[in-house]
C-alpha cells in the first residue's frame, strides 16, 4: 500500500511533526530525517531554500526514501511562478511528484481557482490532468508502477498555503475545492500582506486572530491545517491547539542555534535568545 509517515498521522488525527529543509544535497536531508522518531516528515524547499527544483529535489527525496518505510514523508514546496490559475505551476508540480515526493506544497494559494489548478496537476486522470510517465517515481514508494497510477491519487498529499490577504478573503472557496487535502498557514508573509511585522518569534494578536480563524474555517471543512513554528516550544502549543501538520525547525535554524549555544556554553556565558528568521 502507498502510505507514509504524515498520512498515517492525519488518518489517525494525531500531530504531525515536520522540519524544513533549506540546505541543498542529500545528506542535509538524511542527516535531518535521522535525527528523531518524532519526526514524520520534512519539506524540501524549493521555494526559499537552496535545493533546485531539477534535480536536486529528486535526488533528495530518493536519498530519504532509501532510509526505509519509517522514513519521514518528503513534501517539496515549489517555486511557484505566476498566478498558477493559468497551469503555470503544473510543471513544477510534475517534477515534484515524479520524483517521488509524498506531497506537495504551493506557496501564496490566493482563491478557488488556483486551489483547483494544484490540485488539478497533482491528481492523474479522472480526478485531474497529471501525466504518466516517469521511470523513477514508483521506487521512492517502494511500488510497482501500475500500483503507483492506481494509488497515487489516494495517497499524495496537496497542500496550498494561506499567506495573502486574499487568501483570507477566499479561504471558504478555497477550503471548498475537492481534492485539496488542508492549508498551511505562512505566518511571515501572512503578517505582512495583513500589514503587522512578521513573527518574532510569535504573531501579534490581530494576526493570531486570523490564524485561529484559519484553523477553524479548515477543520469545519473537513480540510487539514499545518503551521510553521521554529522552536519545540511553538509546536508544542500549536499542537494544543489543534494544527494538524506543524514544522518544528529548520536545519539552517538548528544548526545556527546549537552551534551558538555550545559556543556561548565554552566561553562561560549564556546563549542568547534566538533571532529572527527560519
Amino acid at each position: 500500500m502507498a502510505s507514509h509517515r504524515l498520512l498515517q498521522a492525519f488518518k489517525s488525527s494525531t500531530p504531525a511533526f515536520g522540519a524544513w529543509i533549506t540546505f541543498p544535497g542529500a545528506w542535509a536531508a538524511r542527516t535531518v530525517s535521522l535525527a528523531s522518531p518524532h519526526l514524520s516528515w520534512i519539506l524540501i524547499d524549493c521555494e526559499h531554500g537552496l535545493t533546485p527544483l531539477q534535480p536536486g529535489a529528486a535526488e533528495t527525496v530518493a536519498s530519504v526514501a532509501g532510509l526505509g518505510s519509517q522514513a519521514p514523508s518528503t513534501i517539496v514546496r515549489i517555486p511557484a511562478t505566476g498566478a498558477c490559475a493559468d497551469g503555470s505551476a503544473t510543471w513544477q508540480i510534475k517534477y515534484v511528484l515524479d520524483a517521488g515526493a509524498k506531497g506537495v506544497l504551493v506557496p501564496m494559494v490566493n482563491n478557488a481557482a488556483q486551489a483547483r489548478s494544484i490540485v488539478s496537476a497533482s491528481r492523474f486522470p479522472p480526478q485531474g490532468s497529471r501525466g504518466f510517465g516517469s521511470p523513477f517515481t514508483q521506487a521512492s514508494w517502494n511500488l510497482s508502477a501500475g500500483d503507483y497510477l492506481n494509488q497515487a491519487n489516494d495517497n499524495v498529499i496537496v497542500l496550498g498555503q494561506i499567506e495573502t490577504k486574499d487568501g483570507v478573503k477566499n479561504l471558504d472557496e478555497i477550503l471548498a475545492v475537492e481534492g485539496l487535502d488542508g492549508v498551511f498557514i505562512g505566518p511571515y508573509d501572512l503578517s505582512l500582506s495583513l500589514g503587522h511585522p512578521p513573527p518574532s518569534p510569535d504573531p501579534v494578536p490581530a494576526v493570531e486572530e486570523v490564524i485561529q480563524k484559519i484553523l477553524k474555517a479548515a477543520h469545519a471543512a473537513g480540510k487539514k491545517c499545518a503551521f510553521y513554528c521554529t522552536s519545540g516550544e511553538q509546536a508544542e502549543k500549536r499542537a494544543k491547539e489543534g494544527f494538524d501538520m506543524i514544522n518544528v525547525t529548520s536545519d539552517s535554524g538548528a544548526m545556527a542555534e546549537a552551534i551558538a549555544k555550545n559556543l556561548a556554553t565554552a566561553a562561560g556565558q549564556l546563549a542568547g535568545g534566538k533571532e529572527f528568521g527560519y
